[in-house]
């Protein structure tokens, strides 16, 4: 295993660095001082901008216009924890970039300084300090950005954000989620994502921090989510309103699913029986049973063992050299005894056998 920072693996791009790059003038545009370190790419070429943003978010052309050609330079610096995330991006000069679809994330567009405006999906938002462009999968951008207009961009991968919000339904989802593109930065409510911003950045800025420690990152992360899920309008937003409510609307397998999930969570690192998951959740096995069959096509037990199976390689994938972690460390933590089993489970889920997971 290399010595590759936990905080450097931009697994997303293609990273493109410079080596004491050759600049027309000092940039210092307002890069939050976690991503200072963490350059992706710098160019004063346009068609390389492009090429290169394609790979950070999604296949795309770049247009600025020949009268900002000369003064073009584009920067973009970034950190990845496991599926979220921290990108700053400055094009300088008034732009268009255009994206025919959008990848497999969901990411929240946030201007520092100036003004740009999104066209998502046929419709135009503006996206200022005060305002953000939250867009979903699959859909079409053109972003034009006005003169200094840089931004931090908050992508959240697809998968981890749909496996979320299945567990906060407690049950499978019928549609991808789509949110509404408009986010006001100013209410009371989105104080709690700017705060929730703030901690992922001081978590990425002090060398001592948990999640430089590779601990953490699974609940960083999860705030993230949660928050973006719970206070940003989406197509699942009502039953995910009623769901954490508790006032009786919800349908009765879901919220037994949900109530087991949340006891399965707690309890991941622990014995755990389905006498224990009755108990905590006032149901009958069978019930419970039932309740996953409907909700989420599985069992109980098969949930708990993917869950563990899920944080096992949150840990290998995050472990470093100097960590010192060993398989049959991860293995014993989230409690499979048998490190055979476990190989072959492993290797099953994620096509590749727990050591090479580690030795990356």
């Amino acid at each position: 295993m290399n010595g590759t920072s936990r905080l450097a693996r931009l697994g997303f791009i293609d990273v493109h660095r410079t080596s004491d790059p050759v600049r027309r003038r000092v940039r210092s545009r307002g890069v939050p001082p976690a991503l200072v370190d963490h350059e992706i790419f710098y160019t004063e070429d346009v068609r390389e901008a492009g090429a290169l943003l394609g790979r950070a978010l999604s296949p795309a052309s770049l247009d600025i216009g020949g009268i900002d050609s000369e003064r073009f330079a584009a920067s973009l610096h970034g950190i990845r924890l496991r599926d979220v995330s921290m990108l700053h991006l400055d094009l300088g000069v008034t732009a268009t970039l255009d994206v025919p679809v959008t990848g497999p994330y969901y990411a929240v567009h946030m201007p520092t300084n100036g003004r740009a405006t999104g066209t998502y999906d046929g419709t135009t938002y503006d996206a200022d300090p005060v305002h953000a462009l939250v867009t979903s999968p699959g859909a079409a951008l053109t972003m034009r950005f006005a003169y200094d207009s840089p931004q931090l961009v908050i992508r959240i991968e697809q998968q981890a954000l749909e496996r979320h919000l299945t567990r906060l339904l407690g049950g499978s989802l019928s549609r991808p989620i789509a949110f509404t593109p408009g986010m006001d930065l100013t209410t009371d409510a989105a104080m709690r994502w700017n705060g929730a911003i703030q901690l992922l950045h001081t978590e990425v800025y002090y060398p001592g921090s948990l999640v430089h420690r590779g601990q953490g990152i699974s609940s960083l992360e999860e705030l993230l989510m949660s928050t973006l899920l719970l206070l940003q309008p989406s197509n699942h937003h009502a039953h995910l309103v009623l769901s954490r409510s508790g006032d009786g609307g919800e349908p009765a397998a879901r919220r037994v699913v949900r109530e087991s999930q949340d006891y399965i969570e707690g309890h991941l690192r622990e014995h755990v029986s389905m006498a224990d998951i009755a108990g905590s959740v006032h149901m009958s096995v069978r019930a419970i049973q039932l309740g996953f069959r409907e909700e989420l096509g599985t069992t109980p037990m098969e949930y708990l063992r993917d869950r563990r199976l899920e944080r096992a390689h949150e840990d290998l994938v995050d472990a470093t050299a100097s960590d010192g972690v060993t398989v049959t460390d991860v293995a014993q933590r989230w409690g499979f005894a048998h490190l055979g089993s476990f190989a072959a489970l492993y290797r099953r889920r994620w096509g590749e056998a727990p050591s090479q997971t580690l030795r990356r």
